[in-house]
């Protein structure tokens, strides 16, 4: 499914073919579900056209952030079924000493700090997290960078992210590096993650599969939550065992 063909040149297709690149990492016992940074800022208020919706938010990633949405809905869904932890990140709820905490997102992308709609931060009514999820504010792209996350997948006995979000270039693809050097099996499930620009998405999607991640589509991603065994998580995080089942 992935479109990276039309980016690449002859040349790259004969390197890729031949380098052994692309071996698959598989899926382990004890998932977890990473979402990253699907907020409004991220997405619009609305599925609009990108160039319309960066007009509201600079880093909005229009039509195709929605479409992202839709497939993520799935993935967390068959992952509450089986009692599997959700984990979700978003920016900060708060300024830092004003910019400061923004670091060299004020060199690179001023308009970042700039961006003050009070809902910027705010994950997605469609896919709002539920009381017994994990949402971790983060301020740099990895979700590894100075949070908790790598404490909690320790506690949990986690083996495999199934990670999902944006941007695929950015956040996603850094957050992929940071688990994969860890030595955490990364699953990119490619119809729940998105970006702004089409090149992007498409050459870092192929890029994590052929390095750090198996890019899965959804459907494989749904099927393997749906063979994991009932409440593998419910010794370490007792709150799944007790939430109220979807209906």
């Amino acid at each position: 499914m992935m479109r990276h063909e039309e980016f690449l040149s002859a040349r790259d297709k004969l390197v890729f073919e031949k380098s052994g690149h692309g071996k698959r990492v598989g899926y382990g016992q004890r998932p977890v579900v990473l979402v990253i940074d699907v907020n409004y800022a991220f997405c619009g208020e609305t599925p609009a056209p990108i160039l319309e919706s960066i007009e509201t938010y600079h880093n909005s990633c229009g039509e195709e952030a929605w479409a992202g949405i839709a497939a993520i809905e799935q993935l967390t869904d068959a992952a509450r079924a089986k009692r599997v932890p959700v984990i979700y990140t978003t920016g900060l709820s708060r300024p830092i000493a004003g910019k400061v905490g923004l670091g060299r997102w004020n060199d690179k992308l001023p308009g970042e700090a700039d961006d003050i709609n009070e809902r910027a931060n705010e994950i997605v009514a469609e896919i709002a997290p539920h009381e017994h999820d994990i949402v971790i504010e983060k301020t740099m792209p990895s979700a590894f960078f100075a949070t908790n996350l790598a404490s909690y997948l320790v506690y949990l006995g986690a083996d495999t992210l199934l990670v999902c979000g944006t941007t695929t270039s950015g956040c996603v693809r850094a957050s992929v590096v940071a688990g994969f050097s860890r030595n955490y099996r990364m699953i990119v499930v490619e119809e729940g993650t998105f970006d702004r620009g089409e090149a992007s998405h498409a050459i870092n999607l192929f890029d994590m599969d052929m390095k750090y991640a198996d890019v899965e589509p959804l459907e494989a991603a749904v099927n393997y939550l749906q063979s994991v065994d009932d409440g593998v998580f419910d010794d370490r995080m007792p709150v799944l065992a007790t939430a109220a089942p979807l209906h």
